[in-house]
């Protein structure tokens, strides 16, 4: 579903600074991944990038079949807007919003009925164990409680690939147990793909396949035990 090669990035004027170096990555249709680095090894670059948010220096960016880095700005916009879901460690929920209508956003913007937009609300709301909040303000809520609105916000226009940065990174344990817990479910119930950059061991243990990121490339990382 998505395949890049030879992507670089690099930020500056007269001296730039090469943050990504020649990265390949395919993922499938189904699959989960997580791509651990450092602090300013490009994770949050590399995500940007997949989204077009921002254009490369050089390489492609080939999803579904559509080469990313040649579409135009509206575009862009408008694959993100239909085909991708977002979940940010910030959470980035709207304050004067219901828990209910921050999740409708993304069928807003792609002006579906009203009556799809409540009926998948409310499945969404269901599906993270939060059906009983959608009339509650987000300062209402627990952390993971946030983020798992953030995640029904992601999934509920059924997003072919899903980007998650840092997605745990605010939560204590207990919490960010229940977020992982709901993210792999949902993208799996849903055939979607995930990416997930973090900085946690036990958030990369939750998938499929783990993958380092540094400034020499993209590379497979060992679990505990060794085993890949």
């Amino acid at each position: 579903m998505l395949r890049i090669k030879g992507l670089s990035k690099s930020f500056g004027g007269a001296r730039p600074r090469a943050v990504l170096r020649a990265i390949d990555l395919d993922l499938a249709r189904g699959e989960y991944i997580a791509i651990m680095g450092e602090s300013g090894s490009g994770k949050s670059t590399l995500l940007n990038l997949i989204a077009g948010l921002e254009l490369p220096d050089a390489g492609s960016i080939l999803f579904d079949g559509v080469e990313v880095t040649a579409l135009d700005d509206t575009a862009r916009t408008l694959l993100r807007r239909s085909h991708i879901g977002f979940v940010f460690q910030a959470f980035h929920l709207l304050p004067h919003l219901t828990v209910a209508q921050n999740v409708a956003l993304p069928l807003s913007l792609n002006r579906a009925p009203r009556e799809k937009t409540n009926a998948r609300v409310g499945e969404m709301l269901a599906a993270v164990g939060l059906a009983a909040a959608a009339t509650v303000y987000p300062r209402e809520l627990s952390g993971g409680e946030m983020q798992r609105v953030a995640i029904a916000r992601a999934l509920v226009h059924r997003p072919a690939l899903l980007l998650a940065d840092e997605p745990t990174g605010n939560l204590d344990a207990e919490a960010a147990t229940q977020v992982l817990a709901a993210l792999r479910e949902q993208t799996e119930r849903l055939s979607s793909a995930a990416i997930v950059v973090t900085h946690s061991a036990r958030t990369a243990g939750t998938a499929d396949r783990v993958l380092t990121l540094t400034h020499e490339g993209l590379h497979p990382a060992s679990r505990p035990g060794g085993r890949p």
